[in-house]
C-alpha cells in the first residue's frame, strides 16, 4: 500500500464517530478527541485514543526539546485529556538503539504535555504504554530522559534507571532512510538517562 493512502486512511480513522461524543480540543491543530461525559467538569484526567499524526501534531506544537518522530513513525499513541481537552500524549515505537532490538522490547519515543496537564498526567501515559505491551507480549520498554530532568513521573509508574548515554559532539550527521539528512541539535549535547521497566523474566 502507498504511504499516500495510508495518510489517507488514518485521516479517515481519526475522523471516524465511534459513537461518544467528540469535542475540538485544540483549535490550532484540530485535535478531536472522545469526551468522557462521567468525567467532563471535574478536571480529572483520563486516556484517549490517539492516532500517531495526532500524537506527533501535539508534540510538534508544545514539546521543549523534540520534533516529530521521523515519519511520524511509531508503533502506537495515545493521548490524556482532562475537561475534553488533550493535555498530553505519548508514542512508542521500536527502539532507536539496534542493539535493543531484540523483538520483546518497545521504546517510548515521546511524552508531552502543557501546562494544564493535572498532575500524574505522565506517569498515566508511561503506565498504559507498560500495560499495553505487556498485553501484546512484550517484556522490556525503555526510555529516555535528560539528566536534568528529575524522571520523577517515571519513577512513579515503577520504572527505574539502568544507564546513562554519552553526550553527542558537535557536527554528528546521518544519512539514513528515515530523514534523508540527520542532523545534530542542541539536546544531543546533554546526557541522557535510560529507564525501563520489565516482566521481570529472563526475556527482559
Amino acid at each position: 500500500m502507498r504511504s499516500k493512502d495510508i495518510s489517507q486512511m488514518e485521516d479517515e480513522e481519526a475522523d471516524m464517530d465511534f459513537g461518544v461524543e467528540y469535542r475540538v480540543a485544540d483549535r490550532s491543530n484540530e485535535t478531536k478527541i472522545p469526551l468522557c461525559v462521567k468525567l467532563a467538569g471535574t478536571g480529572n484526567p483520563y486516556l484517549v485514543p490517539m492516532t500517531l499524526r495526532k500524537a506527533n501534531d501535539f508534540v510538534a506544537l508544545h514539546h521543549r526539546h523534540n520534533g516529530r518522530t521521523a515519519r511520524n513513525g511509531g508503533k502506537w499513541s495515545c493521548g490524556v485529556a482532562a475537561n475534553g481537552k488533550l493535555v498530553a500524549v505519548a508514542i512508542v515505537g521500536n527502539p532507536l538503539s539496534a542493539t535493543l532490538m531484540d523483538g520483546w522490547t518497545a521504546e517510548v519515543l515521546r511524552v508531552c504535555t502543557i501546562e494544564e496537564a493535572p498532575k500524574g498526567s505522565c506517569s498515566m501515559l508511561y503506565g498504559a504504554a507498560w500495560r499495553a505491551w505487556k498485553a501484546m507480549g512484550g517484556r522490556r520498554m525503555i526510555t529516555y530522559t535528560l539528566q536534568s530532568e528529575s524522571g520523577a513521573s517515571l519513577r512513579g509508574a515503577g520504572w527505574v534507571v539502568v544507564g546513562k548515554t554519552k553526550p553527542v559532539k558537535d557536527g554528528w550527521r546521518k544519512c539514513d532512510h528515515l530523514n534523508d539528512t540527520r542532523t545534530h541539535s542542541p539536546v544531543m549535547l546533554e546526557v541522557k538517562n535510560r529507564w525501563q521497566i520489565t516482566t521481570g523474566d529472563n526475556h527482559a
